[in-house]
């Protein structure tokens, strides 16, 4: 747990959670707690979220991948430092996550909801080869009106939606 210090830097800095102001790490506790869930994570489906750092550096600028939710897809999400905002870190990993987890378990598909107004991590999704599948209301006193958008590899049937939109 050596990342421990770095990823709550990223994880408790509220400009990264504009769009969920509710999942900001408040205390190194909280995430302690994540990176526990990321390793059970690996231990349990061999694939989750990845620490990602600059190519020259030791020095952590985010962390993404794709974890199974529902027992029905393959979550793809990330966070990044904004100062590498732009600099396709997001795109890389998205990539390489999508394709890791149709390795790792090719029946479920690849899936990541995101806000309508967060249009880069749309430009993301579809640059790792998803495909817009649906815009839904999101239930939310923080952002009235707010659009969930889904994206997919593949067709959702009606149960793979539904666990997408209780998730």
């Amino acid at each position: 747990m050596a990342d421990e210090c770095e990823l709550f830097a990223l994880c408790s800095d509220p400009r990264e959670w504009v769009q969920d102001p509710g999942l900001r790490h408040t205390s190194p506790a909280d995430t302690r707690a994540i990176l526990g869930s990321w390793i059970d994570q690996w231990n349990r489906d061999k694939l989750g979220t990845w620490v990602v750092r600059r190519h020259t550096e030791s020095v952590i600028v985010g962390f993404g991948g794709c974890s199974i939710r529902q027992h029905s897809f393959w979550n793809l999400g990330y966070r990044f430092l904004p100062s590498v905002r732009g600099l396709g870190y997001a795109t890389e990993m998205s990539c390489a996550a999508v394709v890791a987890a149709a390795c790792v378990r090719p029946d479920l598909p690849v899936v990541a909801y995101l806000r309508e107004s967060n249009a880069a991590s749309a430009r993301v999704a579809e640059k790792a080869g998803l495909v817009l599948v649906g815009r839904f209301p999101v239930a939310d006193d923080a952002h009235p009106g707010a659009v969930r958008l889904v994206y997919a590899n593949r067709r959702l049937g009606d149960d793979e939606l539904h666990a997408v939109l209780t998730a």
